[in-house]
């Protein structure tokens, strides 16, 4: 297949990893493509994708089935069979194809190589889940020692864009879960980030999904509980047994809650509650007031 020389390049890939995204990677004069059993084969256990696409693993088995695998895998050898190092979309669809070999070419990797290979796979396809992707630079990150700047600087993206899909793994598990099955955008989950409350997340996330809550809906709500959050919370203030017990008594003369509020010099104020206009006269009967004479 001939490539187009005006065609785009990817950005932000490894020196000598491009070559694994071709359409059709070049075979050196030292490889050879060979059929390797399906049963030989295990996943790349780097790879950051945790669900394939069922609809579209299904159409790529039926041209499995039609026309065979045009593109071979690339694998490597491990102690048990092979690994792969990228093409596990072929590899399960040939297997759904009910297909008994492969086509694969065997290159030697290490474990940094095979992680960067399987992230960077990933990363050039465009239906990861923002939790994926968040995962996948998470593992480059821990796993091979880099600094944000380094990963961001590696796949060609700004460090801002890194930063803020690893905010995602913060979230709460029940939030991560509705972010990984696409109830939740990624503009919603990066906002439900800005709650003060971080244990009303989940909740919150459940109300967004149940009442189909916009991005700038819920910018605006959070911003709402936050500013309720800044707000400080009047301390209880000790009241003395004389006080309490006065309270009681007055409460149970006029049937109705009395609060007392006692100041540092002695003073202070008295509250008798009450619930309407009758309710009033009753109480000023009991203290002996007659406001018709």
């Amino acid at each position: 297949m001939v490539k187009n020389s005006k065609e785009p390049k990817k950005r932000g890939l490894g020196r000598g990893l491009e070559a694994l995204f071709d359409e059709s990677p070049q075979v050196q004069e030292t490889e050879e493509i060979t059929e390797i059993s399906l049963d030989e084969i295990r996943p790349n256990p780097y790879q950051p994708r945790k669900t394939f696409d069922n609809k579209s693993l299904k159409e790529l088995s039926e041209s499995i089935k039609e026309n065979g695998v045009f593109q071979p895998i690339i694998i490597r050898k491990s102690v048990n069979g092979y690994e792969i190092i990228a093409g596990e979309r072929r590899f399960r669809a040939s297997k759904l194809a009910k297909k008994k070999t492969i086509p694969a070419i065997i290159r030697d990797f290490d474990e940094a190589q095979m992680m960067e290979v399987a992230v960077l796979e990933n990363l050039q396809r465009e239906d990861l889940t923002p939790l994926e992707e968040a995962q996948a630079y998470e593992m480059l990150q821990k796993n091979l020692g880099l600094t944000q700047a380094e990963v961001s600087k590696r796949l060609g993206k700004s460090r801002p864009y890194i930063a803020n899909y690893l905010r995602l793994l913060t979230l709460p598990q029940k939030t991560k879960r509705l972010l990984q099955r696409g109830e939740l955008s990624m503009g919603q989950a990066r906002t439900l980030l800005g709650l003060k409350d971080k244990d009303s997340i989940d909740d919150l996330a459940r109300k967004v999904v149940k009442n189909g809550i916009t991005v700038r809906q819920l910018e605006l709500l959070v911003a709402k509980l936050n500013e309720k959050e800044k707000k400080p919370k009047k301390k209880a203030i000790k009241k003395s047994a004389f006080i309490r017990a006065s309270e009681s008594q007055l409460t149970d003369k006029f049937g109705t809650s009395v609060n007392i509020t006692e100041g540092k010099k002695g003073n202070g104020h008295l509250a008798i509650d009450f619930a309407s206009t009758d309710e009033l006269n009753r109480i000023l009967d009991l203290l002996g007031i007659n406001l018709d004479k």
